[in-house]
């Protein structure tokens, strides 16, 4: 759940000017946020990053969108929870690092065996995939159990479960979701800092705590469970900046109606 990358900043160009235009010089997108700007004194592991406040604009949003704690964007700003930012403001945001999604390092392209796919991710060995045989009963079970010590719906994170992944562990999508709840690397240490312990989402528990954790979030910050639904899909701050894209209906439609089906059938089809 990360912001748009603004272009770099062409040096020379006077600071008043950019100002002038609108766009803050330290209004940098959250993937940036780490690298070259102040940290803040006596709170170690924190970047801080400026932002001119635009129409939209929520203390929560702008946490989530660049991966910093409400709490600590509130106090750094002198700001009360029911504050209304205003707009033009300059605020002060203090960027997680470790929740900061890293750019990939390329590797070099490795041999194949003749009979083997080289996207097949099973032939991974960097990967410390864990627990991967579990059959799909023991994948709802372990969903129900976290979901329950969680305080999540159980039958809505079974069907976010199904949706994402029929309830299957050893599974990377195109853009590098992982596992059974289809988390990426930086969701999973995003969800690090509320579980209290570093997750491998390669593993199928870890995983499954990672996206529960992941729904009570968007579930205490969303009035509904279809925004929850929504921003699991398509990220908080998207959803709070632009309202639900259609391909974001049509994954909330998906996901109440496996919900529905297990309410009903105790199943997630039909």
């Amino acid at each position: 759940m990360t912001a748009p990358a603004f272009p770099r900043l062409i040096a020379g160009i006077a600071v008043t000017t950019l100002l002038a235009l609108g766009v803050g010089l330290l209004a940098a997108a959250p993937a940036d946020a780490a690298r070259g700007y102040t940290p803040w004194p006596g709170h170690p592991g924190r970047h801080l990053v400026w932002h001119r406040v635009v129409r939209g604009d929520t203390a929560t949003g702008l946490a989530v969108r660049y991966h910093a704690w409400t709490r600590e964007l509130l106090a750094i700003n002198h700001l009360r929870a029911s504050s209304i930012l205003r707009i033009g403001r300059m605020i002060r945001i203090p960027v997680v690092d470790a929740a900061v999604p890293k750019k990939p390092v390329k590797k070099p392209a490795k041999r194949h065996a003749a009979n083997q796919h080289p996207k097949s991710h099973q032939h991974r060995a960097w990967h410390p995939w864990r627990h991967t045989t579990m059959t799909r009963d023991q994948v709802r079970r372990a969903i129900t159990h976290r979901a329950r010590t969680s305080g999540v719906p159980v039958d809505l994170a079974l069907a976010v479960g199904w949706v994402e992944s029929g309830w299957q562990q050893p599974l990377i999508s195109t853009a590098g979701a992982v596992g059974v709840m289809q988390l990426l690397p930086s969701t999973g240490a995003w969800m690090s800092y509320y579980t209290d312990h570093r997750l491998n989402i390669y593993g199928t528990y870890d995983n499954i705590e990672g996206g529960v954790t992941l729904l009570r979030f968007l579930r205490a910050h969303t009035r509904r469970d279809k925004n929850a639904i929504a921003a699991y899909y398509q990220g908080l701050g998207a959803v709070q900046r632009h309202g639900l894209f259609k391909e974001t209906k049509r994954y909330v439609r998906t996901v109440q109606a496996v919900r529905d089906n297990l309410r009903r059938f105790d199943h997630p089809m039909r």
